[in-house]
Protein backbone atom coordinates (compact mmCIF):
# COMPACT_ATOMS: atom_id res chain seq x y z
CA UNK A 1 0.00 0.00 0.00
CA UNK A 2 1.24 3.54 -0.65
CA UNK A 3 2.45 5.66 1.85
CA UNK A 4 2.20 3.28 5.01
CA UNK A 5 6.37 2.70 5.29
CA UNK A 6 7.80 4.92 8.15
CA UNK A 7 4.34 5.33 9.73
CA UNK A 8 3.45 5.26 13.53
CA UNK A 9 -0.13 3.66 14.13
CA UNK A 10 -2.17 2.65 17.17
CA UNK A 11 -3.91 -0.20 17.18
CA UNK A 12 -6.54 -0.33 20.45
CA UNK A 13 -7.10 -4.07 21.29
CA UNK A 14 -4.33 -5.81 19.38
CA UNK A 15 -3.40 -8.77 21.88
CA UNK A 16 -5.87 -10.53 20.30
CA UNK A 17 -8.43 -11.75 17.56
CA UNK A 18 -8.82 -9.39 14.69
CA UNK A 19 -6.32 -6.59 16.61
CA UNK A 20 -3.58 -8.47 16.83
CA UNK A 21 -4.29 -9.51 13.25
CA UNK A 22 -4.08 -5.75 12.16
CA UNK A 23 -1.25 -4.97 14.22
CA UNK A 24 0.72 -7.72 12.06
CA UNK A 25 -0.57 -6.42 9.26
CA UNK A 26 0.50 -3.21 9.66
CA UNK A 27 3.74 -3.74 11.00
CA UNK A 28 4.41 -5.68 7.78
CA UNK A 29 3.86 -2.47 6.18
CA UNK A 30 6.88 -0.81 7.19
CA UNK A 31 4.55 0.96 10.32
CA UNK A 32 5.76 1.08 13.92
CA UNK A 33 2.51 -0.29 15.53
CA UNK A 34 1.30 0.57 19.51
CA UNK A 35 -0.16 -2.26 20.33
CA UNK A 36 -2.75 -0.89 22.95
CA UNK A 37 -4.26 -3.14 25.58
CA UNK A 38 -5.91 -3.50 28.91
CA UNK A 39 -4.37 -6.92 28.83
CA UNK A 40 -0.48 -6.87 29.11
CA UNK A 41 0.24 -10.16 28.23
CA UNK A 42 -1.77 -10.25 25.08
CA UNK A 43 -0.10 -7.10 23.82
CA UNK A 44 3.23 -8.16 24.68
CA UNK A 45 2.62 -11.48 23.35
CA UNK A 46 1.53 -9.42 19.67
CA UNK A 47 4.62 -7.33 19.82
CA UNK A 48 7.01 -10.34 20.07
CA UNK A 49 5.31 -11.77 17.03
CA UNK A 50 5.49 -8.79 14.82
CA UNK A 51 9.19 -8.46 15.84
CA UNK A 52 9.71 -11.89 14.95
CA UNK A 53 8.71 -11.52 11.50
CA UNK A 54 11.19 -8.12 11.40
CA UNK A 55 9.08 -5.55 12.56
CA UNK A 56 8.80 -2.36 15.20
CA UNK A 57 6.28 -2.61 17.53
CA UNK A 58 5.52 -1.16 21.01
CA UNK A 59 3.19 -2.56 23.80
CA UNK A 60 0.87 0.03 25.78
CA UNK A 61 -1.30 -1.22 28.29
CA UNK A 62 -4.26 1.08 27.97
CA UNK A 63 -7.44 1.35 29.82
CA UNK A 64 -9.51 3.01 26.94
CA UNK A 65 -12.41 3.84 29.25
CA UNK A 66 -10.45 6.32 31.17
CA UNK A 67 -9.60 8.84 29.23
CA UNK A 68 -6.39 10.60 31.65
CA UNK A 69 -4.66 7.05 30.91
CA UNK A 70 -5.49 7.31 27.50
CA UNK A 71 -3.86 10.40 26.85
CA UNK A 72 -0.52 9.45 29.10
CA UNK A 73 -1.06 6.73 27.04
CA UNK A 74 -0.82 7.94 23.58
CA UNK A 75 1.97 10.09 24.83
CA UNK A 76 4.13 7.09 25.79
CA UNK A 77 3.63 5.76 22.56
CA UNK A 78 4.80 8.47 20.78
CA UNK A 79 7.69 9.47 22.62
CA UNK A 80 9.20 6.01 22.53
CA UNK A 81 8.46 5.84 19.28
CA UNK A 82 10.22 8.93 18.80
CA UNK A 83 7.40 10.00 16.14
CA UNK A 84 3.14 11.68 15.94
CA UNK A 85 0.50 8.85 15.30
CA UNK A 86 0.03 8.79 11.66
CA UNK A 87 -3.03 5.98 11.92
CA UNK A 88 -5.47 5.66 14.55
CA UNK A 89 -7.50 1.90 14.59
CA UNK A 90 -10.13 2.12 17.05
CA UNK A 91 -10.68 -2.05 17.30
CA UNK A 92 -10.99 -2.37 21.12
CA UNK A 93 -14.79 -3.45 22.11
CA UNK A 94 -16.44 -6.06 24.15
CA UNK A 95 -19.71 -7.79 25.12
CA UNK A 96 -21.66 -10.29 26.83
CA UNK A 97 -24.83 -11.76 25.04
CA UNK A 98 -28.10 -11.16 27.21
CA UNK A 99 -31.54 -9.54 26.37
CA UNK A 100 -32.27 -6.62 26.72
CA UNK A 101 -34.92 -6.60 29.31
CA UNK A 102 -32.58 -8.65 31.83
CA UNK A 103 -29.56 -6.26 31.94
CA UNK A 104 -28.90 -3.40 34.53
CA UNK A 105 -27.39 0.22 34.34
CA UNK A 106 -24.33 -1.12 35.42
CA UNK A 107 -23.96 -3.52 32.18
CA UNK A 108 -24.84 -0.83 30.21
CA UNK A 109 -22.40 1.66 31.38
CA UNK A 110 -19.27 -0.90 31.17
CA UNK A 111 -20.72 -1.94 27.29
CA UNK A 112 -20.93 2.11 26.59
CA UNK A 113 -17.55 2.72 28.28
CA UNK A 114 -15.31 0.46 26.06
CA UNK A 115 -17.40 0.15 22.73
CA UNK A 116 -18.86 4.31 22.88
CA UNK A 117 -16.97 6.11 25.11
CA UNK A 118 -13.59 4.03 24.42
CA UNK A 119 -13.22 5.09 20.82
CA UNK A 120 -14.33 8.77 21.51
CA UNK A 121 -11.30 9.11 24.07
CA UNK A 122 -9.11 7.67 21.60
CA UNK A 123 -9.96 10.02 18.81
CA UNK A 124 -10.17 12.84 20.96
CA UNK A 125 -6.88 12.48 22.24
CA UNK A 126 -5.15 11.50 18.62
CA UNK A 127 -7.27 13.84 15.66
CA UNK A 128 -6.39 17.12 17.72
CA UNK A 129 -2.52 16.39 16.63
CA UNK A 130 -3.40 15.06 12.94
CA UNK A 131 -5.47 17.91 12.37
CA UNK A 132 -2.72 20.36 13.31
CA UNK A 133 -0.12 18.48 11.49
CA UNK A 134 -2.79 18.30 8.49
CA UNK A 135 -2.69 14.47 8.04
CA UNK A 136 -4.16 11.40 9.87
CA UNK A 137 -5.99 8.45 9.22
CA UNK A 138 -8.48 6.87 11.70
CA UNK A 139 -10.20 3.83 10.93
CA UNK A 140 -13.38 2.32 13.10
CA UNK A 141 -13.83 -1.49 13.87
CA UNK A 142 -17.42 -1.35 14.56
CA UNK A 143 -19.66 -4.12 13.49
CA UNK A 144 -22.72 -4.85 10.84
CA UNK A 145 -24.42 -5.33 14.50
CA UNK A 146 -24.89 -1.26 14.51
CA UNK A 147 -26.11 -1.37 11.07
CA UNK A 148 -29.37 -4.03 11.09
CA UNK A 149 -29.06 -4.85 14.97
CA UNK A 150 -28.46 -8.35 16.81
CA UNK A 151 -30.70 -9.98 19.36
CA UNK A 152 -28.79 -10.47 22.44
CA UNK A 153 -26.63 -7.77 21.86
CA UNK A 154 -28.84 -4.12 22.16
CA UNK A 155 -26.93 -2.19 24.37
CA UNK A 156 -23.49 -2.74 21.77
CA UNK A 157 -25.62 -2.38 18.66
CA UNK A 158 -26.64 0.95 19.68
CA UNK A 159 -23.06 1.69 20.67
CA UNK A 160 -21.62 0.67 17.33
CA UNK A 161 -24.64 2.82 15.26
CA UNK A 162 -23.46 5.60 17.69
CA UNK A 163 -19.64 5.02 16.39
CA UNK A 164 -21.19 4.81 12.44
CA UNK A 165 -22.98 8.42 13.23
CA UNK A 166 -19.79 9.66 14.92
CA UNK A 167 -17.36 8.73 12.35
CA UNK A 168 -19.62 9.93 9.60
CA UNK A 169 -19.95 13.45 10.99
CA UNK A 170 -16.13 13.69 12.67
CA UNK A 171 -14.86 13.13 8.96
CA UNK A 172 -16.75 16.52 8.06
CA UNK A 173 -15.23 18.60 10.65
CA UNK A 174 -11.70 17.19 9.80
CA UNK A 175 -11.49 17.00 6.27
CA UNK A 176 -10.23 20.21 5.28
CA UNK A 177 -7.34 19.41 7.65
CA UNK A 178 -6.66 16.53 5.58
CA UNK A 179 -7.43 13.69 8.30
CA UNK A 180 -9.89 11.00 7.08
CA UNK A 181 -12.31 8.71 9.19
CA UNK A 182 -13.77 5.50 7.72
CA UNK A 183 -15.70 2.66 9.04
CA UNK A 184 -15.22 -1.10 8.56
CA UNK A 185 -18.03 -3.42 10.35
CA UNK A 186 -16.81 -7.11 10.57
CA UNK A 187 -19.85 -10.13 10.33
CA UNK A 188 -19.78 -12.78 12.83
CA UNK A 189 -16.25 -13.82 12.94
CA UNK A 190 -14.26 -16.60 15.13
CA UNK A 191 -12.47 -15.07 17.85
CA UNK A 192 -12.14 -15.14 21.28
CA UNK A 193 -14.87 -12.83 22.37
CA UNK A 194 -16.81 -15.13 19.52
CA UNK A 195 -16.53 -18.09 21.71
CA UNK A 196 -17.72 -16.35 24.89
CA UNK A 197 -20.49 -15.26 22.75
CA UNK A 198 -22.30 -18.78 21.45
CA UNK A 199 -20.46 -20.76 23.96
CA UNK A 200 -19.24 -24.58 23.55
CA UNK A 201 -20.40 -27.92 23.44
CA UNK A 202 -23.82 -28.98 21.14
CA UNK A 203 -25.71 -25.86 21.75
CA UNK A 204 -22.60 -23.72 20.56
CA UNK A 205 -22.01 -26.05 17.61
CA UNK A 206 -25.83 -25.34 16.22
CA UNK A 207 -25.42 -21.55 16.78
CA UNK A 208 -22.20 -21.11 14.50
CA UNK A 209 -23.74 -23.38 11.97
CA UNK A 210 -26.90 -21.35 11.74
CA UNK A 211 -24.51 -18.67 11.40
CA UNK A 212 -22.78 -20.04 8.82
CA UNK A 213 -25.99 -20.85 6.81
CA UNK A 214 -26.90 -17.30 7.04
CA UNK A 215 -23.92 -16.34 5.05
CA UNK A 216 -23.73 -16.72 1.58
CA UNK A 217 -19.85 -17.09 1.46
CA UNK A 218 -20.64 -20.01 3.75
CA UNK A 219 -18.16 -19.14 6.35
CA UNK A 220 -18.16 -17.05 9.42
CA UNK A 221 -14.90 -14.64 9.28
CA UNK A 222 -11.90 -14.77 10.59
CA UNK A 223 -9.25 -12.39 12.25
CA UNK A 224 -6.91 -12.04 8.74
CA UNK A 225 -10.12 -11.15 7.02
CA UNK A 226 -10.23 -7.54 7.88
CA UNK A 227 -6.52 -5.76 7.79
CA UNK A 228 -6.18 -5.42 4.61
CA UNK A 229 -9.33 -3.35 4.51
CA UNK A 230 -7.84 -1.51 7.28
CA UNK A 231 -4.27 -1.04 5.42
CA UNK A 232 -5.79 0.25 2.50
CA UNK A 233 -7.92 2.89 4.16
CA UNK A 234 -4.92 3.89 6.18
CA UNK A 235 -3.04 4.01 3.17
CA UNK A 236 -2.22 6.82 0.57
CA UNK A 237 -4.42 4.75 -2.00
CA UNK A 238 -7.38 5.78 -0.10
CA UNK A 239 -7.00 9.65 0.36
CA UNK A 240 -10.32 10.36 -1.40
CA UNK A 241 -12.00 8.09 1.36
CA UNK A 242 -13.53 9.48 3.94
CA UNK A 243 -17.44 9.04 6.14
CA UNK A 244 -17.58 5.51 4.67
CA UNK A 245 -19.04 2.71 6.35
CA UNK A 246 -18.29 -0.76 4.58
CA UNK A 247 -19.39 -4.27 5.73
CA UNK A 248 -17.19 -7.00 5.71
CA UNK A 249 -19.69 -10.00 6.09
CA UNK A 250 -19.10 -12.87 3.72
CA UNK A 251 -22.17 -11.22 2.30
CA UNK A 252 -24.34 -11.55 5.27
CA UNK A 253 -24.93 -7.43 5.13
CA UNK A 254 -24.93 -6.12 1.50
CA UNK A 255 -25.62 -2.02 1.48
CA UNK A 256 -25.67 -0.12 -1.84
Amino acid sequence: MRGLKGKAAIVTGAGSGIGRAIALRLASEGITVGAFDINPQGANETVAAIEAAGGKALAVPCDITDYAAVTAAVASFESQAGQPTDILVNNAGWDTPMPFLKTDAAFWQKVTAINWFGPLHMTHAVAQGMAARKHGRIVNIASDAGRVGSSGEVVYSGCKGATIAFAKALAREVARSNVTINTVCPGPTDTPAMASFVGTGEQGQKIRDAMVRGVPLGRIGVPDDYPGLVAFLASDDAAFMTGQTISVSGGLTMHG
